[in-house]
């Protein structure tokens, strides 16, 4: 019988590629809702979720950002554009100073920023700029300040701490990249779900996980707001434990009392569970390699006792 209830998701799986990309698996899906939620999602990751960047700096010997420096091998455009590319972590709701001094010829880094307890850099190895002469001396003077989304220059101009200093318009988002993909998938006898495989890369700032874990956070708050006292009905992911029941499609392959042979043809075609069992049409068993006609039987009728 198909269900008229609207299952909520469940996160299935967390694919992590690196410590700054990672995939996540949620099915199943209520049918269409793979590219509801990820759309969504997706929008508020790359939108409004909580970052640090440079909002505004002063070099000394420089005036405006339409100059050079003496002894530098950049101008202040280039040195500000270099700046933008700084990853920032701030543990502060107020915008924090910050002073940079080196002397002596090399590349200048982000690593040569004097932090506090309130400010890590994330890629101390991003060059701003290029000591050309021995014996100069670069000094900078930052700020960095949290925030969402995008900031505009004349915003960041209106909001310096000094009005010596050169505004930068900021992009605070840690997340540099999503991209969703909407699959089928099926529980028992519901064969028309949505499986959702949506891929953050973040600047390394914030782990994936935490943002997306912030972007549905925003999603849920923004949601509560607007349905007010109404409540609408909804059930544990299909498949899921519910409470004094025993989640039968987590059940490994190994306890299902199938023979040896068939239980490892399953496992060596990476079938592991009973979830994964059923996601499996005949035809897609027919083709697994070392799984005969007598394997397909056995698991059909096994599925059978089990009512899936």
């Amino acid at each position: 019988m198909i269900t008229k209830v609207i299952h909520n998701p469940a996160l299935a799986n967390i694919e992590e590629h690196d410590a700054t990309s990672a995939t996540f698996n949620i099915e199943p899906l209520h049918a269409g809702y793979g590219n509801t939620l990820g759309n969504s999602l997706r929008r508020v990751l790359l939108s409004s979720v909580e970052g640090a960047a440079i909002v505004a700096f002063r070099i000394e010997g420089a005036n405006h950002e339409f100059t050079t420096v003496a002894g530098v091998k950049e101008d202040v455009v280039d040195i500000m554009l270099n700046m933008k590319n700084i990853r920032l972590r701030v543990h502060s709701e107020e915008p924090i100073e910050l002073r940079l001094e080196k002397k002596g010829a090399g590349a200048v880094t982000a690593g040569d920023i004097q932090t506090n307890a309130d400010v890590e850099i994330v890629n101390p190895e991003q060059v701003i700029c290029t000591i050309d002469d021995p014996k100069t001396t670069v000094v900078i003077d930052l700020v960095a300040e949290s925030g969402r989304g995008y900031q505009t220059i004349e915003v960041s101009s209106a909001n310096r701490i000094h009005s010596d200093m050169i505004a930068v318009d900021a992009i605070f988002s840690p997340v540099l990249r999503v991209r969703y993909k909407v699959e089928g998938t099926r529980v028992g006898r519901e064969t028309n779900l949505d499986k959702l495989l949506l891929t953050v890369e973040t600047d390394g700032s914030l782990s994936p996980r935490d943002a997306f874990e912030e972007a549905a956070a925003i999603l849920v708050n923004q949601y509560t707001a607007l349905a007010g006292s109404t409540i609408v009905d909804s059930a544990p992911a299909l498949g899921q434990e519910k409470d004094g029941e025993k989640n039968e499609l987590n059940t490994p392959v190994e306890e299902l009392n199938l023979t040896a042979r068939t239980a490892n043809a399953l496992v060596n075609n990476d079938i592991r569970t009973v979830h994964d069992l059923v996601t499996l049409t005949e035809q897609d068993l027919r083709e697994l390699k070392g799984f005969g006609s007598k394997a397909l039987d056995e698991v059909k009728d096994k599925l059978a006792e089990l009512e899936l």
